[in-house]
């Protein structure tokens, strides 16, 4: 195995919600419209990222699914802890999301409900703010007690379209680029219109829908609901703010550390030399400027993945990245 990152082709969905924000993010020209995620490393069955071109002649990897790379290489490549617990399965998952309407209120369940209910892991997460427009709102978090009943009975209030029976409930915030968010499972949520994120999470696609504001698609239906799923799931716990605060004016910072992941920004700026110490694989995802990492560029809007076997980066150039591996 060489030891270069590797690179993957993103996978562009469209959703209700989406917007046209990150095909310009990520400097690509497409037909699709209503681009709400692009899915950046997964291992998600159904939607395996897939090795892409990343410059180095006659690439045996070009075209390999990431749970294949993981078999072909194992440990070197994500860990010796990360191989003996996960397996060929990758442990995170990442993504840059562009609301451009709000998305439904939702939560994830943690991983015992998860793995009880649907035999897979469950979903804590942190989002970045890469930029936002003027307005744009992050929805996290209960902001005053309520009970699994005023749940449920807020869950089922009959709603006409754009109201939100939640909204005298849950945290609201401003966002603005650079706001950090911490969403362990169990975590009542919303992303408001008007942000572009990059999103960090466990690998898992389980989410209980509980209000989407009556909203209709071009069909005239409204999305499946979750509310009764939903009701065991959620954590009513009350906490004074739900935003993760840090020292913005540093170059290298930790943002997050949990038990799934730790997640960092770098601001590169001319060259540098990381080493998080870590037996994990080390993701790398440009949000702006262009740099080279360990032999392999990467510019806005492109992620790589750093083997475990050669984990400490070696940087060049001038850009603004978050990094995340597991401990």
């Amino acid at each position: 195995m060489n030891t270069f990152p590797f690179k993957f082709e993103p996978y562009l969905k469209s959703v209700i919600w989406g917007g046209e924000k990150i095909a310009r993010f990520k400097g690509i020209t497409i037909a699709q419209t209503s681009i709400g995620e692009s899915w950046e490393l997964s291992g998600v069955p159904g939607h395996e990222s897939v090795c892409a071109e990343r410059g180095i002649p006659d690439d045996p990897n070009l075209g390999l699914t990431l749970p294949a790379l993981i078999e072909k290489y194992g440990a070197t490549l994500v860990g010796a802890q990360n191989f003996a617990h996960f397996g060929t399965e990758f442990p995170l998952l990442v993504k840059f999301i562009d609301s451009r309407q709000d998305l439904s209120i939702q939560v994830h369940p943690n991983d015992e409900l998860a793995v009880k209910r649907h035999h897979c892991a469950g979903k804590t997460e942190m989002w970045y703010v890469i930029n936002t427009e003027s307005g744009a709102r992050i929805y996290t978090g209960l902001k005053k007690p309520i009970t699994p009943d005023d749940y449920e009975r807020l869950a089922h209030t009959e709603v006409r379209e754009g109201e939100n029976p939640f909204a005298d409930v849950i945290a609201s915030y401003e966002s603005h680029a650079g706001d950090v968010f911490f969403l362990p499972a169990g975590r009542i949520h919303a992303i408001g219109a008007g942000n572009l994120l990059a999103e960090i999470q466990q690998t898992s696609d389980i989410t209980y829908r509980v209000c989407d504001y009556g909203r209709r698609d071009a069909e005239g239906r409204t999305r499946q609901l979750h509310v009764e799923e939903a009701k065991q799931a959620i954590d009513y716990q009350v906490h004074p703010d739900y935003r993760t605060s840090y020292d913005q004016s540093q170059p290298s910072v930790e943002l997050v550390s949990c038990p799934y992941f730790t997640v960092r920004r770098e601001r590169i700026d001319g060259q540098a030399h990381l080493d998080y110490h870590c037996d994990s694989f080390v993701i790398v995802v440009c949000l702006s400027g262009e740099v080279v990492v360990n032999g392999i560029k990467a510019r806005q809007g492109e992620t790589l993945l750093v083997p475990a076997c050669a984990n400490a980066l070696d940087i060049h150039g001038h850009a603004t990245l978050l990094t995340a591996f597991t401990m």
